[in-house]
């Protein structure tokens, strides 16, 4: 899953510490990336269909948004794909030995 938000610039260290954050609460993502004005995050989602997988990513920004100091952002983007599409584009997450070491990184 990747889902990318969108928003009113806000200093890029407090999206960064907002990110480290969600990464405590939801501490299987394995890409934070983000910008003063944007944020994408990355995780595998075990739902068993498209439809659940989608309505579980279109809802972790917001539910977390109070409770981590998230901007006030919103989905812009949403990409799903299988595993196997994800390594055949060269995102392979089986190199990442530690997902507590994920750290946000700017655009």
């Amino acid at each position: 899953m990747t889902v990318t938000v969108e928003g009113d610039e806000v200093e890029p260290r407090i999206v960064s510490n907002a990110l480290l954050r969600l990464k405590h609460q939801r501490p299987f993502l394995h890409c934070l990336r983000y910008a003063a004005d944007r944020a994408e995050i990355q995780y595998w989602e075990e739902a068993t269909c498209l439809l659940d997988a989608s309505s579980l990513a279109l809802r972790v920004w917001d539910e977390h948004r109070i409770t981590e100091g998230l901007p006030h952002w919103e989905v812009v983007g949403l990409e799903v794909l299988e595993r196997h599409i994800f390594r055949h584009r060269g995102h392979d997450t089986s190199g990442v030995t530690n997902l507590h070491d994920v750290r946000p990184l700017p655009f």
